[in-house]
């Protein structure tokens, strides 16, 4: 794609969302940001550069950030929810909304874009699940099961716009710590504990804080992003972060 392209990026307030927006502000793309509260100064002052409000677990929402958008060429679904927890500790309330925003979120925008995709018979829609997904881990059912849905729907939609030349793509980050979304599971754990797993509570937030093993740094994931929007031969999906990628080889993240 030529640096002229308009990319729109869901969840840019913190974290991969927000460094992907500085990445491709910084190759002369144009860029929307989105957020469910914009803030200015996150970003780099550009001509280049719109910030919308977006909140993609409300219709509303999405409709009119897409008609504020206008015409884009990419768009990468990165919003999410983290949640670590035990089943058992998990009120249904909070189980919908980790699938309203992690999985129908992401099939919500996916859909507004498509229409101007199809009948350009141009574009790109990156997904943005996680490495869970190919090696399950304790007190992440929810949010994994809300991950896999989104690389199923991928995968099968990747196939269905084929015809049209548009392209659907899967980015998988590792373990980062040091991200807010990290930060947001911490406080869901406190939130949604049960005394029968402390134990194993306790050792599974310790091993997801470790730093002394492979992690996940947001250059990463901004890379495989970059590399699946512009590279028509990037494979369907991509691992990011060193932990991810030992993960998606089969061979011990540690």
């Amino acid at each position: 794609m030529p640096s002229t392209s308009t990319i729109l990026i869901t969840g840019c307030s913190s974290g991969f969302g927000l460094e992907t927006a500085r990445y491709f502000l910084d190759k002369g793309w144009r860029v929307i940001a989105t957020m469910r509260t914009p803030r200015d100064e996150l970003l780099p002052r550009s001509d280049r550069l719109r910030i919308l409000p977006l909140d993609v677990a409300d219709a509303a929402s999405i409709r009119r950030c897409i008609e504020s958008a206008g015409p884009i060429d990419a768009l990468v679904n990165n919003a999410g929810i983290g949640l670590l927890a035990p089943m058992e500790g998990i009120a249904m309330d909070d189980v919908r909304q980790i699938f309203e925003t992690n999985t129908l979120g992401t099939i919500a925008m996916t859909r507004a874009v498509l229409p101007q995709f199809r009948e350009r018979r141009a574009g790109v829609v990156v997904n943005v699940t996680s490495s869970v997904t190919l090696k399950s881990l304790p007190l992440l059912s929810v949010y994994t099961a809300s991950k896999a849905a989104v690389n199923a729907f991928t995968e099968s939609l990747a196939l269905e716009l084929e015809p049209f030349s548009v392209r659907v793509r899967l980015v998988l980050p590792g373990r980062a710590p040091g991200t807010s979304f990290g930060a947001n599971a911490r406080q869901r754990i406190t939130a949604s504990g049960h005394e029968a797993y402390a134990g194993l509570m306790k050792q599974v937030f310790a091993s997801v804080q470790d730093t002394s093993t492979p992690i996940t740094h947001a250059k990463d994931v901004v890379e495989a992003v970059w590399q699946a929007v512009t590279d028509p031969s990037a494979p369907m999906r991509i691992p990011a972060g060193a932990d991810a990628v030992a993960v998606a080889a089969g061979r011990p993240a540690a």
